[in-house]
């Protein structure tokens, strides 16, 4: 399940969404690849370097990452990201492994797992460069659903990062876990206690696919939480924001030091 790591220090497991893989969180590399954090990039059953999986079902995708988060890192304390899909997931072992789980991070996260019940804009382009539709060619269509910010810069964060995900994922598994998107109970009633642990959740604005209002109704369940929204950013919103990602992630991680240095004060 380990398909990338870098850097040393304390443990930062990252998990990609649905229908794509790892490669869609490497740009944190640039982000936050000076802190001292050993970043650890986990790739899901569809993934095509991942393990064979039985995985029928995003309660089963939770477990088996649990599963990989514990043979990695046994009971050490670690911080947690996760992306759209993999946002549900990380909810999900954050609280089942509350004690050992330092910070939460979601990006544009599934809070919201049945599509039509999602609070969502509508679809909309804020920035288009021409010179990068007709660059896209053939992905053209896939890069318009899914960045409102269409120029060359984020057309080569999509080429990099996402477009190799989505033609390696394997669609019969798939199709196998969408039958069972969600969690059988969101993770927050499952366990109503507030989640103290520093945690941020990141959102786009213009995010046609997830929105951020779901995210929202849970926001006192998150007393540590920071919550943003960022305009001009769709569902790929730390591809098309990177520099404010960058600098949310960076306090989120901040957050978490301080806790470990002053326990007793924040």
């Amino acid at each position: 399940m380990l398909a990338f790591a870098r850097g040393s220090g304390r443990p930062l497991v990252v998990l990609h969404g649905f229908g794509v893989d790892h490669r869609i969180m490497l740009p944190l590399e640039r982000m936050v690849g000076d802190l001292p954090w050993r970043r650890l990039y986990l790739d899901l059953p569809w993934a095509a370097g991942a393990p064979r999986s039985t995985a029928a079902s995003a309660l089963d995708v939770a477990n088996e990452a649990m599963t990989g988060i514990r043979e990695l890192l046994d009971d050490e304390p670690f911080a947690l990201i996760g992306q759209s899909f993999g946002g549900m997931l990380a909810r999900h072992i954050a609280h089942e492994l509350r004690g050992q789980v330092l910070g939460l991070a979601t990006i544009a996260g599934v809070f919201e797992a049945d599509h039509s019940a999602r609070r969502v804009p509508e679809r909309t382009a804020l920035v288009v460069e021409p010179t990068a539709l007709e660059r896209a060619g053939d992905v053209r269509e896939a890069f318009e659903t899914t960045h409102v910010v269409q120029t060359n810069e984020t057309l080569d964060a999509f080429l990099t990062s996402v477009l190799p995900g989505e033609r390696a994922s394997d669609q019969s598994v798939m199709d196998r876990i969408a039958e069972r998107y969600d969690l059988p109970v969101k993770p927050e009633v499952a366990h109503p206690e507030p989640y103290t642990a520093p945690s941020l959740h990141l959102f786009g604005r213009q995010d046609d696919v997830v929105g951020h209002e779901d995210g929202w109704f849970f926001r006192d369940h998150y007393p540590r939480g920071t919550y943003a929204v960022l305009d001009a950013a769709g569902h790929g919103v730390h591809l098309e924001r990177p520099a404010l990602t960058a600098a949310l992630l960076r306090d989120w991680l901040d957050r978490v030091d301080d806790v470990e240095r002053w326990p007793n004060v924040l």
